[in-house]
């Protein structure tokens, strides 16, 4: 496997550009287009958006949360092979100002527009409750919405702050820790179908058996679960500047004999879409087959 291709399981499809450059789509600032620059021969990489850069790949790897599979792909085709056989284990903890909303002060005037942001978002009183919504008004996570994630045994595996601030210079932060998890997993029931979908937003529009990925790649866990658990139906509904990655995704699970459902949502997204609409949907979708991913593919590359 080469160096593009190893990349490309990470981070998408790239453009070449000048040189022996390549470019992809940033992860980091989730950008729509391919600001994320690599030199293949010095490992530079730096995106132009948000200014995210480093001297080595396996420092971007690290950042998106690659899988232990992907680095240790990338230690082999850079020459330097580090054994990684499994991700490091970091122990996630909320930020210690970290406010349960549904204990919030209705005097409080950083209460009331977390609460604003989250009304003005769709998300009710029994999704507050239901996911255990915090906010922060001090620390690093300051003016952020906090959103857990907990593992199958009620352990926090993963949270994701958004700020609730329309003028905020940070939109969105995660801790530092592997997204090589996943999501939700406490309300994921495997024998129902499943739901694919970006952020956690997303995940609580849906409501039905969704997984958020916390960005566009589906990691290494993710997938051995749905294999392992046997999961007959999938859906996809990412957001379309991550079609060429939900396609890869289709693939994947096509092969693996499961039955792949390609949610058309143009420039929205579920959040944006809502329950009732993404309800719909559901009804009248048919499963996705190999021929039309084929001509999906050919259409994006005209």
């Amino acid at each position: 496997m080469g160096l593009i291709s190893i990349l490309e399981t990470v981070l998408g499809r790239s453009k070449k550009t000048s040189g022996n450059n390549v470019s992809f789509k940033c992860p980091l600032c989730n950008h729509y287009k391919h600001k994320l620059e690599i030199d293949l021969s010095t490992q530079y990489w730096h995106c132009w958006v948000c200014n995210a850069k480093g001297r080595k790949l396996y420092t971007l790897f690290n950042k998106v949360g690659a899988s232990a599979t992907q680095i240790n792909d990338l230690s082999k085709e850079c020459g330097t092979y580090i054994p990684v056989t499994k991700d490091i284990d970091v122990h996630v903890s909320l930020p210690p100002e970290f406010k349960l909303i549904l204990n919030g002060n209705k005097n409080n005037p950083e209460f009331r527009n977390a609460l604003m942001y989250l009304k003005n978002r769709g998300i009710t009183k029994q999704d507050i409750v239901r996911y255990g919504i915090g906010y922060c008004e001090t620390g690093s996570y300051a003016n952020m919405i906090i959103i857990p994630s907990y593992d199958k045994e009620g352990k926090l595996n993963f949270f994701t702050g958004r700020s609730y601030y329309k003028d905020s210079t940070f939109k969105h932060k995660n801790p530092k820790a592997s997204k090589d998890i996943i999501g939700f997993e406490l309300f994921v029931n495997w024998n129902k179908p499943i739901t694919i979908v970006e952020g956690v937003f997303d995940a609580i529009a849906v409501k039905r058996n969704a997984i958020p990925l916390f960005g566009k790649i589906i990691l290494d866990n993710l997938k051995k679960q749905i294999v392992e658990k046997q999961v007959k139906y999938i859906y996809i509904a990412l957001d379309t500047d991550a079609r060429s990655k939900a396609l890869d995704i289709c693939q994947y699970f096509i092969d693996n004999g499961i039955n792949v459902y390609l949610m058309e949502l143009g420039k929205e997204d579920p959040s944006e879409i809502g329950y009732k609409e993404i309800l719909k949907m559901y009804t009248c979708i048919e499963p996705i087959t190999g021929n039309d991913l084929m001509l999906k593919k050919i259409g994006m590359s005209l």
